[in-house]
Formats: C-alpha cells, sequence, structure tokens
C-alpha cells in the first residue's frame, strides 16, 4: 500500500474531514439568510488566496476546508436566500439539498443501468411522473442533462434527424454537407441558447426564421410563413423577460398540418402544467414533439438538473446514438442513450426526492406561491411609480424608470446594495430591470425589504443625474 493511499484510507476512516464539512455546511445555511446577496468588493479581493502556484506535495485536507469555507463561502452568490431575483436560479429544497449530500456520497455514473441500477430506476419513476404531471403522451422518454441548454440541443438534434429523414436523409450516415435545406423558426423573442443549439447542430443563421411578436413576446400566429417538411418551430413556456406563454393550440396545429416539428422551450414556464390554476397557458403543449425543461429552477432542486422530453423515442435516440463493443446494455433503462453524454452524475435522484416530497399538491402549491409573489413584487412597483412593462402571468416581472439612464444607474444601485440582487435586459429597444421570482426562500417580507432597496437606489440615481446635469 502506497503512502497515498493509507493517508485517503485513514481519512476515510476518521469521518472527522467529513463532520468538519458538515459544520461548514450547516453554519453556512444558518449564515446565508444574513450575508450580502451578492460578494462587497473587499470580499471579491480576497479571492486572490486561490491565486497560487500548483503545490508540488500533498496538502492537509482540514487546511482545503477552511480556506473554502472561510474564503469561499463569503463568496458566493445567495440565491438560496430570499431576495435573489436575477437569472431564475431557483433555491434548493432542504431535501433536495439533503439527497444531494448522499447521492453525492454515492457518486454514482447514471449512463447505464450495470453502472447504477438506483440511478436507473428513479429516472425510470421520474419519467413516469413528469409525463402524468405535465399532461404528456403517456409514451414520451426523458433525458436529464445539465439544463436546459442541453435538453434543447437534444431537442433540436432529434428533430433534425426526424426532418431529414422525412427527405430520405441518414444525418447519422451522409452527414450534413449536401443535406436537404431545414428551416428553423423562431420568434423575435426566442432565447440566445436556441440559436446557439441550432448553430451546434449545423443549422446556420440563415436557416432561421424570425416570427414577429406581439408586446408580451409571444410569437404571432398570423405571421407564421407556410410550415413543411422541412420546419422545426421553437416554442416558448414564459418568455424569459416578461413570462409569456405562445400559442401552442393554434401553432402546433398549423404544424402538424404542414408535418413540421415542434419544440417547446419550457425552462421554467413548463412547470406551469402543474397548476390548474395556469392551465389556459398552457394548453395544447402536449401537441408539440419535444419539450425542455430545468428542475433546478421552478421545482428548486438543486444544480444541475435539465430535462428533455420527447414522443419519439427513436429519434432521440438515433440523435443521440452512440456504439461501442465495451458497452454493456441491459433490459433495464439505459439512460445513456437519451443523453449526449456517457459520465453523467445521478442527478435523477434530486429531482426524485423533490418530486415524492411535493406530490401533484405541493408542486402546484410552489408554482402558485411563486406567482403570487410576482404580482405582490408588481403591485408594491407601481405604487412607488415603477413603470412595470409586462403582464404578470407568472414568476417575471421587467420594469423601468422614466428614461433608459434613468433605469441602467437605478440597476446598478441596486446590485451594489447587497441587499437584493437582479438583472437587466433589453425589452423592445428599452433597459429595463428583470426580476425573477423563483424560490421557495421568498417571503412578502423579503419583497417589501426589496422594494425599498429599489426605491432609495432610484432616488439615489435621480439625484447623481440631476447634479450631473448641473
Amino acid at each position: 500500500m502506497t503512502i497515498l493511499q493509507q493517508q485517503l484510507f485513514q481519512q476515510l476512516r476518521s469521518k472527522t474531514l467529513f463532520s468538519k464539512a458538515q459544520n461548514y455546511a450547516l453554519a453556512y445555511l444558518d449564515d446565508v439568510q444574513q450575508q450580502r446577496v451578492f460578494p462587497s468588493e473587499q470580499t471579491l479581493a480576497s479571492l486572490s488566496v486561490f491565486d497560487e502556484a500548483l503545490p508540488n506535495e500533498t496538502m492537509d485536507p482540514d487546511t482545503i476546508l477552511d480556506i473554502l469555507h472561510q474564503v469561499g463561502s463569503k463568496a458566493t452568490v445567495a440565491q438560496n436566500a430570499g431576495r435573489y431575483f436575477g437569472f431564475v436560479n431557483g433555491g434548493a429544497l432542504p431535501i433536495t439539498l439533503a439527497v444531494s449530500w448522499l447521492s453525492s456520497v454515492w457518486d454514482q455514473n447514471a449512463a447505464l443501468y450495470v453502472m447504477s441500477p438506483i440511478a436507473a430506476k428513479l429516472e425510470q419513476v421520474c419519467e413516469t411522473w413528469l409525463v402524468q404531471l405535465l399532461g404528456l403522451p403517456q409514451h414520451c422518454v426523458a433525458g436529464f442533462v445539465s439544463g436546459t441548454s442541453t435538453a434543447t440541443f437534444c431537442g433540436l438534434a432529434a428533430a433534425r434527424h426526424k426532418q431529414l429523414q422525412k427527405h430520405n436523409w441518414n444525418v447519422n450516415i451522409q452527414g450534413l454537407f449536401g443535406a436537404p435545406k431545414l428551416r428553423l423558426i423562431l420568434g423575435k423573442q426566442t432565447h440566445g441558447t436556441v440559436v446557439k443549439a441550432a448553430a451546434l447542430l449545423g443549422i446556420g443563421q440563415q436557416n432561421i426564421e424570425w416570427v414577429d411578436c406581439d408586446d408580451q413576446g409571444r410569437m404571432h400566429v398570423d405571421s407564421l410563413p407556410e410550415l413543411d417538411e422541412s420546419c422545426i418551430v421553437v416554442l416558448q413556456a414564459s418568455n424569459v423577460n416578461s413570462g409569456a406563454f405562445d400559442d401552442f393550440s393554434s401553432i402546433c396545429g398549423k404544424a402538424k398540418q404542414g408535418g413540421a416539428w415542434v419544440h417547446i422551450d419550457g425552462a421554467f414556464g413548463l412547470w406551469a402544467a402543474a397548476s390548474s390554476r395556469f392551465s389556459n397557458l398552457c394548453k395544447g403543449i402536449e401537441l408539440a414533439d419535444s419539450w425542455s425543461v430545468d428542475a433546478h429552477k421552478t421545482l428548486n432542486t438543486p444544480y444541475d438538473c435539465g430535462v428533455i422530453l420527447c414522443q419519439d423515442a427513436e429519434a432521440l435516440t438515433e440523435a443521440l446514438q452512440q456504439k461501442g463493443s465495451y458497452i454493456q446494455h441491459s433490459e433495464q433503462r439505459d439512460s445513456s442513450v437519451y443523453t449526449p453524454e456517457m459520465s453523467r452524475r445521478a442527478r435523477g435522484v434530486e429531482l426524485w426526492s423533490a418530486l415524492k416530497y411535493l406530490g401533484k399538491t405541493g408542486i402546484a402549491s410552489l408554482v402558485e406561491q411563486l406567482h403570487d409573489h410576482a404580482q405582490y413584487f408588481a403591485h408594491k412597483l407601481r405604487q412607488h411609480s415603477f413603470n412595470v412593462l409586462n403582464e404578470v402571468v407568472f414568476n417575471q416581472v421587467i420594469i423601468c424608470c422614466d428614461t433608459n439612464n434613468l433605469t441602467q444607474i437605478t440597476l446598478k444601485n441596486i446590485q451594489a446594495s447587497g441587499e437584493c440582487w437582479c438583472g437587466g435586459s433589453v425589452w423592445f429597444d428599452r433597459h429595463v430591470i428583470r426580476i425573477s421570482v423563483c424560490s421557495w426562500h421568498t417571503t412578502s417580507v423579503d419583497i417589501d425589504r426589496t422594494i425599498a432597496v429599489f426605491v432609495q437606489a432610484r432616488d439615489h440615481a435621480i439625484s447623481s443625474v440631476t447634479q450631473s446635469d448641473e
């Protein structure tokens, strides 16, 4: 046995290292509600401690944990607190966080059943539950990936395979050179990750046909081009800025008539289908061919946990095909056939725990809570004379001040406050402040505290603009 092995076995047997990590993690959970939502400049400067040469010798593991906790913990963004409204990052449910710790110790590769029977079983259960919960066709299959960016890539890969197959072209064998032309139909408010996925798949920007949207970011049905078997249409279940949902029934109906493939980008909005209150927003989603959604957003599992759902199992598995004499497939679920990766963590374990814990009523309650808090946020902002620019149909609020300059300075002041954090965007050529209510942690008290920061930030912005004019 080598000296290194002796050290590692000693660390494993003693458990002190894990006890220290647990204590630090629990201390972080205690402190995160009080710490700055975004680190201060002083805290960020302390990250220079990591700028060092690669050590020559092994190091005391306790010291490594100490550095990470004393420096790293303070330099995190407190998205697991109640006043983070930036990107739709969610906030981990306690049970999913605990399960994440346990599954990290399991350290399972979820590629094949023979690699991890428990991972395969739980992903099979999650697939069944998700299809039922979202009201999708029973024959849908699911792949568990890092996030909606990858899930969308998978959906478009399946679409590319199927649509080219209709033209007697096998992209796996014949490649893309000389292939029949595909047309990608996108609304002008489509998320940038869709364009990125299309580029990775060899569907050039010249093959994108952009469709006008209304003032909420919904695709104009009447502006759709003639659709045929060369078309891939991407719709949105909740616009990343406004939260608006496309008209799935009408557009999917037109797509089916022409033989087009429809993919729904539902990163955080697809979960609206779990609530009867939002059934009108999701009407017709079952008519699509594929869907992408994140559990680490609205469902509040830890990062990362994305899902690709697809009606056509053959199109998905053929698009993501992988062969090798050493790969041992089984009669059970081999999850790698539904994802681009071979090596992959068992993220379905955390997803299963969230679905099992919340159940149908709990998921609906969580979705509705996020919406209600977004509505409350918008109401309080209007009371303080902020301009709310969207219909708050889900969990997104976009606001602005009277001028672009004032909006940008106000946002800068908000982000510098440390009390809360939200991001900016551009909405129909207007600079806006984008608010995403996506964490179970958020309460009306958190929102009230945040509103006070917004008002103060705007007042300081007005003062600075006035002084500069003088």
